[in-house]
C-alpha cells in the first residue's frame, strides 16, 4: 500500500513544487539559518541590512526596505505618500486582493481600469485618462512576471503630481527595455512593492516583503513606518505598523537571491517549451499562451493561458493528477466588499473574460520535459474528446 501511495505522489504534477527547489539549496539554507540562530538576532539586524543592500544592488535602486509582507509593502508605500480619505488611487481589477485592499484600508477610493487582453496587465492609456484632481497614485501590477510598459506614462504622471507605486509582487527580476531606456520591475516608479511569499520567484519560508524607492527621505519614512512610526525606541513621530522583516527570512532570501537569475531563466525555458508543445499539438486555436511584449523579459511567475471550457478542462486535468490554478476567479470590482464603489458586471469586460477563461499551468524551474509533455498531451486529449462529443 505504501509503495502505491508513493508511486501516485511521484506521478502527480503539482502547479509548484517547493521541495524540489529546497533540495537544490538545502546545505546553503541550513548554514544561513544556523548563522542567525548563532547570532540570536532575529528581528531586523545585520541579515536584514545585508539583504536590503544586496536587493537594492540587484534591482539598481538606491534604497530597499524590508517589511513583513507584500501586502504591507503596498500599505507602507501609500502611507509614505500620505494617501487617505478623499484620495483616489487608480489600479487594475485583475489582481490579488491586496492591490486594492491597501487603498481602501487607508480610506482612499480604488479606481479601477480594464486590462490588456494580451498581457493581462492594466491598460496604461486608460489609466491615464482616469486621472482626476483627487488622484494621489497609480498602482500598476506587473502580473504573472511581465512588466507593464510604463515608460510613456512616467513623465505624464509626474506632470500631474501622481505618484507611481509599482506592485511588483510577482515580478522580482523582470525588466523592460524600450527606446534605449532600461527599467527593472519595482525600480521605475516612486515606490516598488515586493512579496516574498513562498510561492514567489524570490521567496522566503514564511511571509516577507520589501519596498524600494529612490529618495533618502522616503526610505527613512518607510523604515520609521514599519516600526510603529519610531526612529528610536519609544519615540514615535507618527502612526506606523509593526511590519519588520525577520532575520531568518532575510537569510533565506540572501541565499535564494544568488540563484534567482538561473531559476528565472529556467522558468523562461519552461514557458518556451510550453509554447512549442502547444503548437506541435495544434492547440493554439483553443489554448492562447500569454503574449510577451517586445522589449520585455517575462520571468513567468505563472504560465497563464486562455482556454475554452476552462472549468471542464481543469477538472479533466485534476482527474489525471495534474494541478492547475485559477488566477483570479472573481475580479476585484465584483468582490462583495467593494460593492460600495458602485461597479457592476460588464464594467471591465476584459478582466471579467480573463476570470472566466484563464488557467495557470504548472510552472517552476524544476518542472521536467516529461511532465510538460504529459500536461500538454492531457490538454490535447481533452479537446479531442470535446470535438468527438460535438
Amino acid at each position: 500500500m505504501k509503495a502505491s501511495i508513493e508511486s501516485k505522489i511521484a506521478q502527480r504534477i503539482p502547479s509548484l513544487d517547493l521541495r524540489r527547489n529546497y533540495a537544490r539549496i538545502e546545505k546553503e539554507i541550513k548554514e544561513a539559518i544556523d548563522g542567525v540562530l548563532a547570532s540570536q538576532a532575529f528581528i531586523l539586524g545585520p541579515e536584514v541590512e545585508a539583504f536590503e543592500e544586496e536587493a537594492a544592488m540587484y534591482l539598481e535602486v538606491p534604497h530597499a526596505v524590508g517589511c513583513s509582507s507584500g501586502s504591507d509593502a503596498l500599505l507602507l508605500a501609500l502611507m509614505a505618500l500620505g494617501v487617505g480619505e478623499g484620495d483616489e488611487v487608480i489600479t487594475t481589477p485583475y489582481s490579488f486582493f491586496a492591490t486594492a485592499g491597501c487603498i481602501a484600508r487607508l480610506g482612499a477610493r480604488p479606481v479601477f481600469v480594464d486590462v490588456d487582453p494580451r498581457t493581462y496587465n492594466v491598460d496604461v492609456e486608460e489609466a491615464l485618462e482616469r486621472v482626476s484632481p483627487r488622484t494621489k497614485a497609480f498602482i500598476p501590477v506587473h502580473l504573472f512576471g511581465q512588466m507593464v510598459p510604463l515608460e510613456a506614462a512616467i513623465p505624464r504622471l509626474r506632470e500631474r503630481g501622481v505618484a507611481l507605486v509599482e506592485d511588483a509582487a510577482q515580478a522580482f527580476g523582470s525588466w523592460r527595455r524600450s527606446g534605449g531606456e532600461y527599467f527593472r520591475a519595482g525600480a521605475a516608479g516612486d515606490f516598488g512593492c515586493f512579496s516574498f511569499y513562498p510561492t514567489k520567484n524570490l521567496s522566503c519560508y514564511g511571509d516577507g516583503g520589501m519596498v524600494t524607492c529612490k529618495k533618502s527621505d522616503a526610505a527613512s519614512k518607510l523604515r520609521r513606518l514599519r516600526f510603529h512610526g519610531a526612529d528610536h525606541a519609544y519615540l514615535h513621530e507618527e502612526m506606523g505598523l509593526n511590519s519588520r522583516l525577520d532575520s531568518i527570512q532575510a537569510a533565506v532570501l540572501r541565499v535564494k537571491l544568488r540563484h534567482l537569475e538561473e531559476w528565472n531563466e529556467e522558468r523562461r525555458l519552461v514557458a518556451d517549451r510550453y509554447g512549442m508543445l502547444l503548437a506541435e499539438k495544434g492547440l493554439l486555436e483553443v489554448v492562447r499562451p500569454p503574449e510577451v511584449l517586445e522589449g520585455n523579459c517575462h520571468i513567468f511567475h505563472q504560465y497563464t493561458v486562455r482556454v475554452s471550457g476552462r472549468n471542464e478542462l481543469q477538472r479533466f486535468l485534476a482527474e489525471r493528477d495534474i494541478e492547475t490554478k485559477i488566477y483570479y476567479p472573481l475580479p476585484l470590482h465584483l468582490q462583495p466588499c467593494f460593492k460600495y464603489l458602485g461597479y457592476g458586471e460588464g464594467d471591465f469586460p476584459e478582466a471579467e473574460a480573463l476570470s472566466k477563461d484563464s488557467l495557470a499551468l504548472p510552472i517552476f524551474p524544476e518542472l521536467t520535459v516529461d511532465e510538460q509533455e504529459r500536461v500538454v498531451d492531457a490538454i490535447a486529449a481533452f479537446y479531442a474528446l470535446k470535438r468527438q462529443k460535438e
